[in-house]
């Protein structure tokens, strides 16, 4: 159990944050500036892209390394003993949501699987795990590891938290969907203008948060969370950007994996149940 900062170690995570913060949310901007510089690039993969992957994680080392925050708080430690329900949960949570959610609004008929294709799909689904569990360690590492740690440990309300980390989290991913992914991708999700989508997906973090953060505060380890984000990439994107499921009659607003009301719903219950148990004592 980590000690309660005194005054002065509070003044300097406040102050941290702040310019992790306004480091972060500019990364991706300046970015899409480098690549108006270098026109000839691979779409959705360039390098002002790169530099808003990578800037935060380098802030994350910098300030951990030489502002005072230390590395004791980041969750590193795989942390089994105890939590092997949870990892499995982690593993388990998008997938099941997602089946139940399109399952649904396929009795529903607004879900068509008729382009569904199991093998390439779980195929897909097995490789994009595990080069995900790699991608996602850094991404956990700076969202949960570093920006929901240090909120934790300045005792904000869960509701601060949330909204906090998931604004910043959310915010983040603005430049991705407005500059660097193609705006038919994006209307392969919702089709609808790229800035409602981007609020919209804002909104949507925020709600994930909750249960990134409950995972990662009842585990104290950072892998469960990565665990949670690879199977989340592996389960959803390419199940609607692949085709293999269509929406008809705006039933992407209720059923959709990515962005749906349903499984929006059932993730917030999952996240506040999570938190009951931890607040309860059921857990470390």
């Amino acid at each position: 159990m980590l000690t309660p900062l005194s005054a002065s170690e509070r003044r300097r995570t406040v102050r941290n944050l702040i310019i992790f913060t306004v480091v972060a949310l500019a990364s991706g901007w300046i970015g899409a500036y480098i690549d108006t510089l270098l026109p000839e690039q691979a779409e959705e993969d360039t390098l002002g892209m790169a530099f808003w992957l990578v800037v935060p994680l380098i802030a994350v080392v910098l300030l951990r390394s030489f502002a005072g925050d230390g590395w004791k708080d980041g969750g590193f430690a795989l942390r089994f003993r105890g939590n092997l329900s949870w990892y499995a949960g982690a593993l388990i949570i998008f997938p099941a949501v997602t089946a139940l959610a399109t399952g649904t609004g396929a009795a529903a008929g607004l879900v068509n699987f008729e382009g569904f294709e199991a093998d390439t799909y779980f195929r897909l689904f097995i490789g994009l795990l595990f080069i995900n569990v790699l991608k996602n360690f850094f991404e956990e590492s700076v969202w949960r590891g570093y920006l929901t740690a240090k909120l934790v440990r300045l005792n904000l309300s869960d509701i601060k938290i949330y909204l906090i980390a998931g604004m910043v989290w959310g915010l983040w991913h603005v430049p991705y969907y407005l500059v660097f992914l193609e705006e038919a991708t994006l209307r392969s999700i919702l089709p609808v203008d790229p800035l409602f989508f981007a609020g919209f997906a804002v909104l949507h973090m925020i709600v994930w948060t909750v249960m990134f953060t409950e995972l990662f505060r009842i585990t104290r380890s950072v892998w469960s969370v990565v665990l949670l984000h690879a199977s989340e990439d592996a389960t959803v994107n390419h199940l609607i950007i692949d085709g293999h499921i269509t929406f008809s009659s705006g039933g992407a607003w209720v059923f959709s994996p990515v962005c749906g009301l349903l499984p929006g719903v059932l993730y917030l219950g999952i996240g506040l149940w999570m938190r009951k148990r931890r607040i309860d004592g059921e857990v470390l």
